[in-house]
């Protein structure tokens, strides 16, 4: 027989009121609460933090503070992620993010769900889908990812989307609900390896 943290890990309805679940929750808020306050310290402890806080966390990840997490064990991050102030990651489902990730501050990772039935909902009962997000990601300011989305590898999401469906790879994605803009282009490395060549050149100057 499963027990609820099994049950809720593969996306069916589970009691949030599980005496574990609780513990779980309260566990992951003293670990955020302590990251919190020395986010900015030695980048030793800070990596140790990490580890200790989320499933796993790549070389070179960061978190700006302050973070929310519910869980944190259910979070797995690839290398050098840089997490903006504000981040709320509600893990009841995992959250799977790659290589090279940028995230803008407020932006909200939500696996979690209610009922859309009144009763149902009413007795407490809630669910979750899993996020997965790919490598060299760029999501932009106050962004909402929701239950069960999937945003491929290079793909940009612009300030303040609400992505409620998956987003393909090497493209941009904007809007309420979020829609793909366009493909990321040629051109678009053309241009701004252009102004990194331009970067480097006025550096010798």
């Amino acid at each position: 027989m499963k027990n609820e943290r099994e049950i809720m890990l593969s996306a069916k309805l589970y009691d949030p009121t599980d005496k574990k679940l609780i513990a779980l929750r309260k566990e992951c808020k003293r670990r955020v609460s302590l990251y919190n306050s020395v986010a900015h310290e030695e980048e030793e402890q800070v990596q140790n933090l990490l580890a200790e806080m989320l499933g796993t966390v790549g070389a070179g990840s960061y978190i700006e503070p302050d973070v929310y997490i519910d869980y944190g064990k259910n979070v797995y991050v690839g290398e050098a992620f840089y997490g903006n102030t504000g981040l709320t990651m509600l893990d009841t489902c995992e959250i799977h993010i790659g290589d090279h990730v940028m995230i803008g501050p407020r932006v909200s990772l939500i696996t979690a769900g209610h009922p859309i039935d009144a009763s149902v909902r009413m007795r407490g009962l809630e669910f979750g889908k899993p996020i997965t997000i790919g490598n060299n990601v760029w999501i932009g300011a106050n962004v909402f990812i929701g239950p069960g989305v999937t945003i491929g590898d290079n793909a940009v999401i612009g300030g303040g989307a609400v992505v409620v469906k998956d987003v393909p790879g090497s493209t941009v994605a904007v809007g309420n609900p979020a829609k793909v803009m366009r493909y990321i282009t040629p051109e678009d490395k053309s241009y701004w390896e252009q102004k990194e060549q331009e970067y480097y050149g006025n550096r010798k100057k």
